[in-house]
């Protein structure tokens, strides 16, 4: 084999984030010295990004079967539910993290490409798109600024490639001040046994690149995505893709009109590591080997050199293996819709990827010890219990008095940019384009999808609550897995299944390790007491900032907090059992199902009020919120309630809120006198739901609730349009809207 780079050192091995210790497994696996090709290959496929590991062994430990999954977790791009009526549902949730901290519009847009890529290379034409953002502080200019890209990013790619923004979460912490998170979600339908394998199976068969040209874009974006962010990150900026949404709209339709012709065996979109990725991920699938061309590969800049070719993370490209000999039946459909589609090499019986450029082999490699779950190392991190839960633990309620004057209060927290309506971001995307949304104009928990041609509905959410995380992990993911199931449950749905997006800092920080384990943890436990297997995700740590030392001292870092965001997918058989959280009519009666209790813990108001940002987690226990979960669900099936919204940030004056201000229906309620008034109206322990029900279903509301057994208490009812809370005035709804759907956008421009 021809050598045309010097030498490699272990120290050009650790440049490209490989340790001592990988470089020798290398030169072993080889038999000899890589070259800086090879190098360059392992490095991108042994990344955290790529080979997960430093988290596989953990994430094998999360419940990953169920009646209804096609494939198992991991196995395929995305998750593949049976959704009944010969249909299946495609999701996935992946991050674009430190891109969109670098180069926030592109970083956003690409990360919205690539994860709908996920789902048509399966088969599935997306239909719905979800997202979860993480920004700092909102009054910082440089937030302002990640907020207006990332924004903008999502929107314009989302709106041009034509596919609905449906729901979401947006969140401001000054953890996320440098290292923010974008997490975009993709939502599918494909019929059963119409899906397609990303393989690499028959020597012999062909291997083509189709879509856009390939550029020196994204050039290990897949290391620069397993590295910290520090200052010197925005000199990183050649790692952010570029992307272009409607070439991504002809790839779709053509993709899913190539599928329908019989002639591709596998296909696989061009992620993380671009070409390296797909050919040594199809080839290890299939136990196979390719030999690939790379002077035959489209390339928009001249004299590419085979590393710069082999790792570009340019967009809107695909590698298909063909059948041999109805090679023409995919160019002709590729060529109809003006799209390159190069032959490139062919699959091999050996198990060796083997790239040439003009005859010469440049690099040769065993495709399995590249890959998850084949060769690519799997570590366990050390872990210990982090320092900060000791001041946590510290934290006294009785400390915090009881404001005297609640209507001031709660102005103050109605302000918090994590409780006010995100109305300027979400304008900006299109909800509607398809005409499946059923829940933009009669709004619910989670967000309703219209299958059409069935009475079915798919509802969908992103849920997590960092901070709860933050102060206890394990509690933490168990409320944000609860969370997603709740949402669902209250739009009238039945929880299926999630996706997830595990966002972390530096793995090799014993604290933020601990962290990941519990976290992990927790979510097994309560996706297999909600039978919500895990079908995939991604994880994404190196989740942290670097800060100037003050007075001299060195840099500091901190990690981001942990945020293991949840996608889940849930299913109305019936979509006329849409379930709204809107008040509906003056005098209808106003419930709580669920425990209210003497906790302020992790609040909004604790911090927005009281400045305490560190406090133990909000009272939990997964018993009580499954019985909760399966009341609601009894509730909505027997038509014995007008509306259901739970209980979460802001605790239950916002719940109430929220339920109001859609048709400007105010309330009157009374408090528990037995509880701290705060805690009562601000609290936010879990496992609440309001519901409002009409005057002639309270007795059978009640009888059956009272058959149950399970904690409820009457509030109070739907009153006009103004706010009375223990005949207390709190003012006219109007005027609470106006606050709740412009203070953002005040403070975006301002």
């Amino acid at each position: 084999m021809q050598v045309t780079e010097p030498i490699i050192t272990t120290e050009i091995a650790n440049n490209l984030g490989l340790t001592n210790e990988e470089f020798d497994r290398i030169v072993e696996i080889l038999g000899r010295t890589p070259n800086f090709t090879e190098l360059s290959i392992f490095s991108v496929m042994w990344s955290e990004h790529c080979s997960y590991k430093n988290s596989i062994t953990y994430l094998k430990t999360l419940p990953r079967e169920g009646e209804q999954l096609l494939v198992e977790a991991g196995e395929e791009n995305a998750g593949l539910v049976d959704i009944g009526n010969g249909l299946a549902c495609a999701f996935k949730i992946e991050s674009h993290n430190h891109p969109s901290a670098i180069e926030p519009y592109q970083g956003a847009a690409t990360g919205v490409g690539g994860i709908h890529r996920d789902i048509f290379t399966m088969g599935a034409r997306p239909i719905a798109s979800l997202n979860s953002l993480r920004f700092g502080n909102i009054n910082s200019n440089h937030t302002k600024h990640l907020v207006e890209g990332v924004v903008s990013g999502i929107g314009d790619y989302g709106n041009c490639f034509g596919v609905p923004t449906v729901g979401g979460e947006v969140y401001f912490n000054d953890c996320y001040n440098q290292n923010i998170l974008v997490n975009a979600m993709s939502v599918g339908i494909v019929r059963v046994g119409e899906t397609v394998s990303a393989i690499a199976d028959g020597p012999g068969n062909p291997v083509f690149i189709v879509g856009s040209a390939t550029g020196k874009d994204g050039i290990h974006g897949a290391t620069f995505a397993s590295a910290d962010l520090t200052e010197e990150s925005a000199e990183d900026l050649p790692a952010v893709q570029v992307g272009d949404p409607f070439q991504e709209k002809l790839l779709l339709e053509a993709s899913l009109e190539a599928i329908k012709t019989g002639a591709i065996v596998g296909m696989q979109d061009m992620g993380a590591a671009g070409i390296t990725c797909s050919t040594s991920e199809m080839s290890a699938k299939s136990g196979t080997g390719m030999r690939i061309d790379l002077d035959k590969i489209p390339t928009r800049q001249a004299n590419m050199k085979p590393f710069e070719i082999l790792l570009s993370e340019s967009q809107e490209r695909m590698l298909i293996v063909a059948k041999k000999g109805e090679e023409h039946k995919l160019m002709e459909v590729f060529d109809k819709w003006d799209l390159e589609c190069e032959l490139i090499g062919e699959v091999t019986n050996t198990g060796i990827l083997e790239y040439f450029e003009n005859g010469v082999k440049v690099a040769d490699v065993p495709s399995e010890p590249l890959v998850l779950g084949g060769g690519a190392p799997v570590y366990q991190r050390e872990y210990t219990r982090p320092k900060y839960l000791e001041r946590i633990s510290q934290f006294d309620p009785s400390s915090i008095t009881t404001p005297t004057d609640l209507v001031k209060t709660a102005k103050q927290l109605f302000s918090s940019p994590n409780i006010v309506s995100k109305r300027w971001i979400y304008e900006q995307y299109d909800s509607m384009v398809r005409t499946n949304s059923m829940s933009t104009n009669k709004p619910s928990d989670a967000a309703l999808v219209r299958i059409k041609g069935t009475d079915k509905a798919l509802a969908v959410t992103t849920d997590c609550n960092s901070a709860y995380v933050y102060a206890d992990p394990y509690i933490g993911a168990m409320i944000a897995v609860a969370e997603g199931a709740r949402n669902i449950v209250c739009s009238g749905g039945q929880p299926l299944a999630i996706t997830n997006c595990l966002n972390f800092g530096n793995p090799y920080n014993p604290e933020v390790y601990w962290q990941f384990v519990h976290v992990i943890k927790g979510m097994g436990d309560a996706c297999s007491k909600f039978n919500t297997p895990v079908t995939g995700g991604n994880v994404s740590f190196y989740n942290q900032s670097q800060f100037k030392g003050e007075d001299g001292k060195p840099p500091r870092t901190e990690p981001v907090y942990p945020t293991p965001t949840i996608g889940m997918l849930g299913l109305l058989n019936d979509a006329s059992n849409q379930m709204t959280l809107d008040f509906k009519s003056t005098n209808d009666k106003i419930y709580l199902i669920g425990t209210s209790r003497d906790d302020i813990n992790c609040s909004e108001y604790l911090r927005v009020v009281h400045g305490v940002k560190e406090s133990p987690a909000p009272h939990f226990d997964l018993k009580e919120e499954f019985d909760l979960q399966n009341i609601v669900k009894s509730l909505i099936s027997k038509r014995l309630i007008k509306s259901a919204h739970d209980v979460s940030e802001g605790g239950l004056f916002v719940c109430l809120m929220e339920s109001a201000m859609v048709n400007n229906l105010g309330f009157k309620i009374a408090t528990d006198q037995s509880i701290r008034k705060d805690a009562f109206l601000f609290g936010e322990n879990q496992s609440r739901v309001i519901v409002s029900v009409s005057p002639e279903n309270v007795t059978d509301f009640e009888e059956f609730i009272n058959s149950s057994d399970f904690a409820y208490s009457k509030l109070g009812e739907v009153f006009g349009d103004h706010i009375v809370i223990d005949d207390e005035s709190f003012g006219k709804i109007s005027d609470w809207k106006n606050s709740y759907d412009n203070t953002l956008g005040d403070l975006m421009t301002h």
